[in-house]
């Protein structure tokens, strides 16, 4: 059998969910998620404004003398 790191099954996921569920209670679990969605977003919005002044910086015309 071979090894892949970081490849978990469905008993793995369960297990993970759970002790989350455990250290964090269900009240909080709600608001983590909310702040991981929250950062989520604003890196890709931070990626996509990068990648936007890339292409623009590639779109300008360049002088020729």
């Amino acid at each position: 059998m071979l090894f892949y790191p970081l490849v978990f099954g469905w008993w793995e996921l369960i297990i993970i969910a759970f002790v989350i569920l455990l250290f964090f209670g269900g009240k909080k679990l709600p608001e983590l998620m909310k702040g991981l969605g929250k950062g989520v977003k604003s890196f890709k919005d931070g990626m996509k404004e990068i990648d936007d002044q890339v292409n623009l910086s590639d779109d300008t015309p360049k002088k020729t003398e």
